[in-house]
């Protein structure tokens, strides 16, 4: 048995499909360009990394596969949503398949384990997971994320919080992990700047069923900030209701990512989470977007910020090719090519790259509501070009420590 799934997009007829299994051309330029996907297909996390195929699958489809005159191969590895799987895949698709870029790999720990290998490699490397410190104090040419750094949507959201919530009392609840600590690090920052103060966190493992015994250590406050993901914001957001939990609900990118919303029930109602890209989102990009997924996945398939971020990563890659005249044997030239991207739409809305190598997104603000019968998210607020810095001076943010399960300290 394969070690991967692998996926050869190198034609659209059978004649061409025929001449596929020749030997290819002695110039590289001429054979397809090789993109490796590092995404998670089993395990607790593999609902999101579906919808990385997804996304760049529907992009790549409609492109004839064809991105400015190269064909593309898509290798797609399933690193089992854990460190040891993705540094394996990272070394295979690299060192046995020879791509010429990676996409992934998802989760934060994953990240962290591939990283140092991918920049020793020299691999061009368009990073998902929000491990902030790859874009800042540990960052390195070859890497570029180009989706959001763990905090980049709880920047937003604390300041929401206190400029139209005018709540300042917060409690967070995450899941016990870099994703958590980071998201939670950004959110009480910004509040505490802001006059704010977070007065208690509380962190359950990632695989937490009952979520009863952190909802008893929820004290008094104004707003309960939940970071949780996969499944756990549905559970605990119903659990935390049920259990008579009254404060208002904030939070983050996967609490009620347009993927899952449909999956809470009416305890979601109201509750306000921020998002690097929105389904309602009025855009051409966007309308493109959606109907690409809905042709190539079908008409139920779920459309959230995953994809999203993939279709768009679709376009970056084009958009780079464009200034490389298509070539990709030059790594240094490429990753290079990938950072001066500047997108004035796509379905997140416009993408450009700061001098550290993160994406520079909209974000959006969102309360969860019932329409037709179900939980929808409805965009009411939008920031504009928000940096993985926030407000701040990046060389001062940088001297202090990355953000941590106990840092920022509580303040008492």
């Amino acid at each position: 048995m394969p070690y991967m799934n692998r996926r050869k997009f190198l034609a659209g007829t059978a004649a061409a499909a025929g001449a596929a299994s020749l030997p290819m051309p002695a110039n590289a330029q001429n054979a397809p360009m090789k993109i490796g996907l590092l995404t998670v297909k089993t395990g607790p996390l593999a609902a999101g990394g579906i919808h990385f195929e997804e996304g760049i699958t529907a992009f790549l489809k409609d492109k004839n596969f064809t991105l400015s005159g190269r064909k593309i191969e898509l290798i797609v590895a399933d690193t089992g949503g854990n460190p040891a799987g993705a540094k394996t895949k990272a070394q295979e698709v690299v060192e046995r398949d020879k791509v010429d870029i990676v996409l992934g790999p998802f989760a934060a720990f994953e990240l962290l384990a591939t990283v140092d290998y991918l920049a020793q490699a020299k691999m061009p490397t368009l990073a998902f997971a929000g491990a902030e410190d790859v874009t800042q104090r540990k960052g390195n040419p070859y890497l570029t994320r180009t989706s959001y750094t763990s905090a980049q949507c709880l920047y937003p959201l604390a300041d929401y919080v206190i400029r139209e919530m005018k709540l300042k009392r917060a409690v967070t609840m995450g899941d016990d992990f870099a994703f958590g600590y980071e998201q939670v690090g950004g959110f009480q920052r910004v509040l505490e700047e802001q006059g704010g103060q977070v007065v208690k966190k509380l962190w359950s493992p990632l695989n937490t069923a009952d979520y009863a015994p952190y909802v008893a250590q929820i004290p008094e406050c104004d707003v309960l900030c939940e970071v949780l993901a996969g499944s756990n914001p549905l559970k605990f957001t119903k659990q935390a209701r049920g259990l008579g939990v009254k404060q208002p609900l904030v939070g983050g990118a996967t609490v009620a990512d347009d993927t899952i919303i449909g999956a809470h029930d009416e305890s979601a109602a109201g509750l306000i989470n921020t998002n690097p890209y929105s389904l309602d989102r009025d855009s051409e990009a966007n309308k493109r977007f959606i109907a690409a997924m809905k042709t190539h996945h079908g008409n139920d398939v779920r459309i959230g910020h995953y994809a999203a971020c993939f279709f768009a990563n679709g376009q970056i890659i084009e958009a780079a090719l464009a200034k490389t005249g298509g070539k990709s044997d030059n790594a240094e030239t490429l990753a290079k090519a990938v950072r001066s991207v500047s997108l004035a739409d796509t379905p997140r809305g416009p993408i450009n790259f700061d001098a550290y190598g993160n994406a520079v997104v909209d974000v959006y603000v969102r309360r969860a509501e019932k329409d037709g019968g179900k939980m929808v998210n409805k965009t009411i607020k939008t920031y504009r070009k928000v940096s993985q810095f926030w407000t701040m001076d990046p060389k001062a943010f940088l001297k202090e420590p990355v953000f941590s399960r106990d840092y920022p300290p509580l303040k008492t």
